[in-house]
């Protein structure tokens, strides 16, 4: 779709004159190339004057409407505060007239954010239209004019929290109940999912302001009464043999994350040590998170074990300020933590940045919801040259994005927001249908398992990994999806349409090249490596007993176009020629197998390195003991078998006896084939192979074998004397 008609399809029609003219300024340019004398020198200044027109217009739109909104807000909050003080029963009608504004508000500061964001796309394509197609190169020093009317860059983070609150007091008529304060804490059976979503810019403020009209914006408390920082930074710690890496990204069971995290700016004195176990629901155990707190100047020193937090502790003891059972947990995760280290010697490898919006009811645990934006990746390793140095943290980057100032090389900015969607509800209780109903819309996508850890070390570190999380074949698609026809934020009727419109039919073989950058970007990537997802989901038609169990790795490499080849029903009127034929069905994708993630596999005529993707596997028991029930199936042949042998040995003829020991030797074939099928079997699937499973030579050659035993014995009889016929 052309920009003009996208356009015209999602300006707020009440605003419609104070858009960007984007067809007039390019039929102003089209006039001008298509005029005979050229597009002269007078031609470029009445283009240019136009266009400072158009910027003059969107930039003093902008501001006026925003001090608008804001003031709005303002009187709102006025007329809640006189509410409230007018007596202990406020009046309900009021507060309803309130909460209608606030939904216009709300519904006009999401269009607002519409707006810049439309605008600003519109001058920086007629300016690459105008560089293009004329001699004139003026986008350089138009960006000049759009930096001294920066309209794009305002914030509505304040705006936002303003209208929370509001929301809040409205919802709650001024008090906090108590029973929705206290939901959550007395639950005993109930389940926790956690869902990450990836969000578009486009939507990250429509996305925050449907949040807010649910769940208040959660604001810690900060020292000094200085205003909340939202800004997080988390240092990752790894060995050069990502050991910690490939555990979280293959989802060992144990595997552990370890990070070193601070909110706010640099000068922060208190660092929390944090550690990350992942455990599987098989277990019957949760993934852990613990931490402890430890002060910036101890940190080096704790790291290199020249620090106990022995002292710490003790004076915790003393003063009495938190149970002697958590300090005891305390004291052990900052010696298990210290100890793993050394042990594995851990280092710093990456840091994370993000600007964090947590939404939650105070003391209600049963939906949390976080949205990170500026989410940037930083190396803090010291390969080829010193970054972080003897230091547990680089000390040349800051908190305040974007950071142009380090070298490209070690920074990575992640182009989407990051939204978590925490839910703890109790067994057979649906999630509130606002969350399904976001969720399911056309405003986020969803991207189970997201790790910004693992992604910032796939991204920054991708030469010294083997193996890639399966979501980055998809950075270079646009994730945006079609807003559904007559949608507008805010309003009810759209929520249906929006969840309807949304749903993406996705086709039953996707292949994802890294570096088809065809969709979005312009970059090249001459060089890079090849990576290549494509997963097949058997249909009935398609699927036989090859079909693989786990969609994992394989232990063999992918040809030289890097495809996998189907594996197809043989049929008898194929004849015993394709009995024994195995066609090559392992997936060129990493499932995570501890023998099957180390080392890169090179292609036999490109040479490149193709990198495999990890996709979310998980191994059940029932997996296991399927085998096992397999393995005692085989074994229950065998006793039968072996027993029918040895009373053919013990009270049979000479004939009976010579069976016997022919059954007798059948019999061990079958026990020891069903052993080592058994061991075979397990140990691709302990591996998460992704298959076959299937042995077609076994079972032939032991029917072959049985039958030419029975064949015999049929012989001996009747050709023994005394039973000739």
């Amino acid at each position: 779709m052309k920009f003009g008609q996208h356009l015209a399809n999602n300006l707020y029609s009440e605003w419609q004159f104070y858009f960007l003219d984007y067809d007039e300024l390019k039929r102003e340019l089209k006039a001008g190339i298509t005029d005979a004398a050229g597009f002269t020198e007078q031609k470029e200044a009445a283009f240019v004057e136009h266009l400072e027109r158009e910027l003059e217009k969107v930039a003093a739109f902008r501001h006026i409407k925003g001090d608008e909104l804001t003031r709005r807000v303002q009187h709102c909050e006025a007329v809640v505060e006189s509410i409230l003080a007018s007596g202990e029963d406020p009046d309900e009608t009021r507060f309803e007239r309130v909460e209608e504004e606030i939904s216009r508000i709300t519904t006009e500061v999401t269009e607002l954010s519409k707006f810049i964001r439309l605008n600003y796309s519109g001058f920086m394509k007629i300016l690459k239209k105008h560089d293009k197609h004329t001699n004139f190169m003026l986008k350089p020093t138009f960006l000049v004019r759009l930096n001294a009317r920066p309209f794009y860059k305002e914030s509505f983070d304040k705006l936002i929290l303003q209208l929370s609150r509001l929301y809040d007091t409205v919802r709650t008529g001024g008090k906090r109940s108590q029973e929705n304060a206290n939901a959550g804490a007395t639950q005993q059976n109930f389940v926790r999912r956690t869902t990450k979503y990836w969000v578009h810019p486009d939507n990250v403020t429509e996305v925050k302001l449907i949040i807010l009209k649910h769940l208040p914006v959660l604001v810690f408390s900060s020292k000094g009464n200085k205003e909340p920082d939202p800004a997080i930074s988390s240092v990752y710690f790894d060995n050069d043999n990502f050991e910690l890496y490939l555990g979280r990204l293959e989802k060992t069971e144990g595997a552990q994350a370890i990070r070193l995290r601070w909110y706010g700016n640099m000068e922060q004195n208190e660092i929390f040590v944090e550690r990350k176990t992942h455990r599987e629901d098989w277990t019957g155990e949760s993934s852990v998170k613990q931490r402890f707190a430890i002060k910036e100047k101890y940190v080096n020193q704790y790291l290199a074990g020249e620090y106990s937090m022995s002292k710490s502790i003790q004076k915790m003891r003393d003063r009495k300020t938190k149970p002697e059972k958590e300090l005891d947990a305390l004291e052990q995760l900052a010696q298990e933590v210290q100890q793993t280290v050394a042990e594995k010697k851990l280092h710093p490898v990456v840091r994370t940045f993000y600007n964090r919006t947590a939404f939650q009811l105070p003391g209600d645990a049963r939906v949390r919801i976080s949205l990170d934006t500026d989410l940037t990746m930083i190396r803090e390793d010291n390969y080829g040259k010193d970054r972080s140095g003897e230091n547990w943290r680089r000390t040349d980057a800051g908190t305040v994005p974007p950071f142009d100032y380090l070298p490209a090389d070690d920074v990575n900015a992640f182009p989407y927001a990051i939204l978590e969607v925490k839910l703890q509800t109790q067994y057979g209780t649906a999630a509130p249908e606002w969350v399904e109903d976001l969720i399911k819309s056309h405003l986020v996508e969803e991207v189970p398992k997201f790790s910004k850890f693992i992604h910032g070390c796939a991204t920054l570190l991708e030469n010294r990994i083997s193996l890639l999380p399966f979501w980055l074949p998809q950075m270079d698609k646009d994730i945006r999806k079609p807003v559904p026809p007559g949608y507008r934020s805010g309003s009810p009727e759209s929520r249906a349409a929006s969840i309807n419109g949304s749903v993406r039919l996705r086709p039953s073989k996707m292949s994802l090249k890294h570096g088809d950058r065809s969709d979005r970007s312009d970059r090249s990537d001459d060089g890079a490596d090849s990576i290549e997802v494509i997963v097949d989901r058997p249909s009935s038609q398609d699927s036989d007993e090859r079909t693989p169990l786990l969609l994992g790795s394989g232990s063999g490499s992918g040809s030289a176009e890097g495809r996998r080849t189907r594996s197809k029903m043989s049929n008898w009127s194929g004849g015993l020629s394709g009995l024994f034929k195995r066609e090559n069905s392992s997936l060129q994708v990493g499932g995570g197998g501890a023998g099957s993630s180390r080392g890169g596999e090179r292609s036999g005529q490109s040479g490149q390195q193709q990198k495999r993707i990890a996709l979310p596997v998980r191994v059940e028991p029932k997996v296991f003991f399927a085998n096992e029930r397999t393995f005692l199936s085989w074994l229950h042949f065998c006793i039968v078998l072996g027993g029918l042998a040895l009373g053919l040995l013990n009270f049979g003829d000479r004939v009976g006896q010579i069976s016997g020991l022919l059954f007798t030797l059948v019999a061990m074939m079958f026990m020891i084939y069903a052993l080592f099928l058994y061991q075979w079997r397990a140990h691709k699937i302990r591996n998460r192979d992704a298959g076959p499973y299937d042995d077609r030579v076994g079972p032939t050659v032991l029917v072959i074998v049985l039958f030419f035993a029975i064949l015999i014995n049929f012989w001996l009889k009747f050709t023994s004397d005394g039973n000739r016929l």
